[in-house]
């Protein structure tokens, strides 16, 4: 077994895991956010706040180890244009990430408490969707840049 093609294996899956759950739930938090409908929200962001622990965590931890990995067994050394930008832009993505996690979290208890208790959402809820999509774009673009570079390589003059 080549070692190099199964850590290469496991950072291509993890990318996509990470990405695609990534994307997958902002849609579908997006749209439970603009159904109108609290017991919608409550579920929907529930179940968002599980997939980042589940996947997107995992996947988040793995991406760089098995990186690392790579580019250490291919030769290329963490100064590389492309590779310094691909991490760069990791980092950046993970430092939006970070505080979505917390607005989810919160947003999830504000939902689940308001749809128990037959009660509007309060207006910090609509806040913290706001500062939840602002983060969540950057750093979708930034995950599809790092897609771009890994694939590419391409000679870059940084």
């Amino acid at each position: 077994m080549n070692t190099y093609l199964v850590l290469k294996w496991l950072h291509i899956v993890s990318s996509v895991l990470l990405v695609g759950t990534g994307l997958g739930s902002a849609f579908y938090m997006f749209f439970a956010n603009r159904s109108g409908s609290v017991a919608a929200q409550a579920v929907v962001s529930r179940l968002v706040v599980r997939a980042d622990w589940w996947f997107t965590t995992p996947t988040a931890i793995l991406q760089p180890l098995t990186g690392f990995a790579l580019a250490h067994m291919a030769g290329w050394p963490l100064s590389t244009p492309w590779l310094s930008l691909s991490l760069l832009l990791f980092v950046f993505a993970g430092a939006c990430w970070l505080p979505v996690v917390w607005l989810q979290i919160r947003m999830a208890s504000m939902a689940t408490q308001a749809h128990r208790n037959a009660a509007p959402l309060p207006a910090l809820h609509a806040r913290y969707q706001r500062y939840w999509e602002l983060l969540g774009y950057p750093a979708f673009v930034a995950m599809v840049l790092v897609f771009y570079l890994m694939v590419n390589k391409p000679s870059l003059q940084l």
